[in-house]
């Protein structure tokens, strides 16, 4: 008996032991952690895409008709006007052809003269039995052929007219030349690899960019339909390839109606005013689109971390942490998230050095208010 009371006291020492030692490492755990409660609030997030900048109108010029190039009328990153003569190509064989058209009308027209009088002549012997009908019939051939022949000298003088004016090669745009990159002397034609000249007007700028499918949906939803996000949506940022903003705001103006099979994405184009012709056709940059969001659960990414791809915040718990994955919308401002799923308004979680707390440590929190 003496034996056993023996061990019952060693294995209640243990115990006590034990019990010691937990209670310590539960004060060693215990610090103090800023937490805030979670709420609901408004928020403006930014999201960047790339973006290729264009013209309003491009137009790559290239002659209508084949020969030397005689004249040069423009400098390089001139600006232009409509119908402006640019280049000059050889007029000589032009105007010989367009001459030669003019002589063949006048024929044609002295012809039909003759075959007119010959047919009224023999129309009016056939009826007093002069001439045959076979006679009649000839004349009448006569005259309808002479009546072809002047249609064809003058179509055919309309279009060597029409090659004439082509030799002179004018701009169909307002806009500024590119580089050029023929000079006096070359031969051209209507099939050149690369253009005479390029005239962008670029007054007003196009800036393409693509956007995932469920970014847009996302955007469809917020407005209603398509039509009222691209009427609603606020003006769009432009940061050049130098880093430096834009200076005037642009406006989302046309979303494509289908998705590129390719890459998932949708086509967007916003439009930006360039009086100063600081954009340039060709271009690049990078298209700011603010979002907001109402009502919108905020919290700090300070507060989060990860763990296999899972994004957790640790609740605050009778007092314990106790890790909650949550669910966070891919926009974000670069320091906070949007929860979609995983809290509910007026938890309380760490704010700051989740990833420095375990499972159960307890909390004395440092309140503050949930994120404006």
């Amino acid at each position: 008996m003496r034996r056993l009371f023996a061990i019952t006291l060693v294995l209640a020492g243990l115990s006590a032991v034990s019990c010691n030692q937990t209670s310590g490492t539960s004060q060693k755990g215990e610090a103090t952690y800023k937490t805030l409660e979670v709420s609901l609030s408004d928020i403006t997030l930014s999201t960047g895409y790339s973006a290729a900048i264009n013209g309003v109108q491009t137009v790559e010029i290239r002659p209508q008709v084949s020969g030397m190039i005689t004249d040069i009328l423009i400098e390089e990153g001139e600006s232009v006007k409509k119908g402006q003569v640019l280049f000059i190509i050889d007029q000589t064989p032009y105007k010989a052809a367009y001459e030669i058209a003019v002589a063949n009308v006048k024929s044609a027209e002295a012809n039909l003269s003759t075959a007119q009088l010959v047919y009224e002549s023999n129309k009016e012997l056939f009826e007093q039995d002069v001439v045959s009908e076979f006679d009649l019939m000839t004349a009448q051939n006569s005259l309808t052929e002479a009546k072809a022949r002047l249609t064809l000298c003058k179509a055919e003088e309309v279009n060597a007219s029409n090659n004439l004016s082509y030799t002179e090669v004018r701009s169909p745009v307002n806009g500024v030349a590119s580089m050029i990159p023929y000079r006096v002397g070359a031969l051209v034609s209507s099939n050149i690899s690369q253009p005479l000249v390029t005239v962008s007007d670029d007054s007003r700028v196009y800036a393409y960019f693509s956007m995932a499918e469920n970014q847009m949906l996302d955007m469809v939803i917020q407005y209603g339909t398509l039509d009222n996000a691209i009427k609603q949506m606020p003006e769009v940022e432009l940061i050049m390839s130098n880093g430096q903003s834009y200076e005037h705001r642009g406006k989302i103006n046309a979303i494509s109606g289908t998705i590129s099979e390719t890459t998932g994405a949708v086509s967007i184009r916003a439009m930006f005013s360039n009086k100063s012709h600081l954009l340039r056709n060709g271009g690049s940059g990078t298209i700011i689109i603010p979002v907001e969001r109402k009502n919108a659960m905020i919290i700090p990414q300070s507060a989060t971390f990860e763990l296999q791809d899972r994004v957790f915040v640790y609740k605050v718990v009778d007092g314990k942490a106790s890790a909650t994955e949550i669910h966070i919308s891919p926009q974000n401002n670069g320091t906070e998230y949007i929860v979609e799923k995983g809290l509910s308004v007026g938890d309380v979680i760490v704010a700051e050095g989740a990833g420095l707390i375990k499972e159960g440590t307890q909390i004395i929190s440092k309140t503050e208010e949930g994120a404006e």
